[in-house]
């Protein structure tokens, strides 16, 4: 495969469980196939040790933030998107495969952030909360609103239909 920043040749490297393909010599970016990087994204987790110094050529200049294609999927362009609510490490995404390139340094900087995925999820939480907790309140207020004029008319109805009333099973009538 080629790497999408500098156009190298990537190398397959063996990590713990997981086999990554990395910009060896070239840029030192790295390539994760769908739900790799979870396995290596956490400081506990020894095997993204490995991956944090690849060895790079420093002549190597990467323009961050163009629009780059999927090494796995060439005529796929992946997306770029934040790693974390922290919205420090933008990371390439393919829609077509789900592999994510990290730019050198951008693995040490995901692990950085959380200890585990516990304080990650709460970190999210606390951030979508923030975001968008006063329209949820506000949403729940009016539903809360209309659920009492719900009540208020099924209790009128309460007085005209006589309890043992069942839709459709009485001889007499039926609504």
């Amino acid at each position: 495969m080629e790497c999408p920043a500098c156009g190298r040749e990537l190398k397959q490297t063996e990590v713990g469980e997981i086999v990554v393909d990395v910009c060896e010599n070239g840029c030192g970016g790295i390539w994760f196939d769908n739900y790799e990087l979870q396995k290596v994204d956490e400081k506990h987790e020894a095997a993204g040790e490995e991956l944090l110094n690849i060895a790079r050529d420093p002549s190597v200049k990467v323009e961050r933030g163009q629009q780059r294609s999927c090494p796995k999927c060439p005529s796929q362009l992946m997306i770029q998107r934040f790693a974390s609510v922290k919205h420090e490490v933008e990371v390439d995404e393919c829609v077509g495969c789900g592999g994510i390139w990290l730019d050198y340094g951008e693995l040490g900087q995901i692990r950085d952030q959380y200890e585990n995925e516990a304080e990650r999820k709460e970190a999210a939480r606390a951030y979508f909360h923030e975001a968008f907790g006063s329209e949820f309140e506000k949403m729940r207020q009016e539903n809360e609103q209309e659920l009492q004029g719900a009540r208020k008319v099924a209790r009128m109805f309460r007085f005209l239909c006589p309890s043992y009333y069942i839709p459709g099973e009485q001889s007499w009538g039926a609504f």
